[in-house]
């Protein structure tokens, strides 16, 4: 019995070091939690309850009244806003000039990236940092200023304008964009069409542009939306002859609070989530 005892196999024995790593590793998901839990209620309470309580007060069938409100669901606002012959025109000024900044923006961006990631320009530095000022620079600044130079110019409340500042507005995203998808390109691929016998511009728009075509697209997303949801520039170059919608919305909220604002609220709100996913998926296509 003893002999038989003795050769049996011992159990399997673990570190020390193997149950304080456990412990540091409970210990960590638990400070993790911690810290996390403040961060997501406050998203809850501060973002997501005020955006869902703007989108119930779209479907509601009573006016526009945060005390009381009858529970019933319509669409009577929606239709509102659709046959308003003023949300409309703001609308459609918006959708105009939004496509047109997305145009705009995306090949000056994608072209300035360029330069600042391949090219040995003097100063590249301060070049960087320049594209990026109209992010840095507070919105409400850049309105006045803009405000005192198309004033005389005739270009408030026009297309162009309107173009000319938000192009402004979108391009340094359209900068981040491509030039981090640039900073990941293999260009030992670009080296290999050129030993081939392909032409500079013929390797960059058979191999380069292919490759960044999907960080070429998110940007071109995140310059629409930079373009048609701006609400503080929009507001000084704005005049009776030409406003976006987001114009239209601070009117109504002076001197016409209907529940149209929330409709057109939630309807901002569902194409700027709708889009998002849009870069989510091309961002991911572009890892793969």
């Amino acid at each position: 019995m003893t002999m038989a005892v003795d050769n049996l196999p011992l159990a399997p024995t673990r570190p020390a070091s193997w149950f304080f790593s456990r412990s540091a590793r409970r210990y960590s998901h638990a400070l993790t939690l911690l810290l996390i839990s403040p961060l997501m209620l406050l998203l809850a309470g501060g973002f997501i309850y005020p955006i869902g309580r703007l989108v119930s007060l779209s479907f509601m069938a009573s006016g526009f009244t945060l005390e009381h409100y009858e529970r019933i669901v319509t669409l009577r606002w929606y239709v509102d806003f659709l046959s308003d012959p003023d949300w409309c025109a703001a609308t459609i000024f918006s959708l105009k000039i939004a496509l047109a900044t997305t145009i705009a923006s995306t090949v000056i961006g994608t072209l300035a990236a360029i330069g600042l990631v391949r090219g040995n320009l003097p100063g590249k530095t301060l070049l960087q940092a320049l594209s990026l000022g109209p992010m840095i620079v507070p919105h409400v600044v850049f309105g006045v200023a803009l405000y005192l130079v198309f004033s005389p110019l005739s270009l408030t409340g026009n297309f162009s304008g309107f173009l000319t500042a938000h192009t402004v507005l979108a391009v340094p995203y359209v900068i981040i964009t491509v030039s981090a998808a640039l900073e990941r390109f293999d260009t030992s691929l670009e080296l290999a069409a050129l030993n081939c016998g392909a032409s500079r511009s013929r390797a960059f728009f058979s191999i380069v542009l292919p490759n960044i075509a999907p960080a070429v697209a998110a940007a071109s997303v995140f310059a629409f939306l930079a373009s048609f949801d701006e609400a503080t520039v929009a507001f000084f170059i704005s005049d009776t002859g030409g406003k976006t919608i987001s114009r239209k919305m601070f009117e109504d909220i002076d001197f016409n609070l209907t529940p149209v604002i929330a409709a057109v609220s939630t309807l901002l709100v569902a194409v700027s989530l709708l889009l998002m996913g849009t870069i989510h998926l091309l961002t991911g296509r572009g890892e793969d």
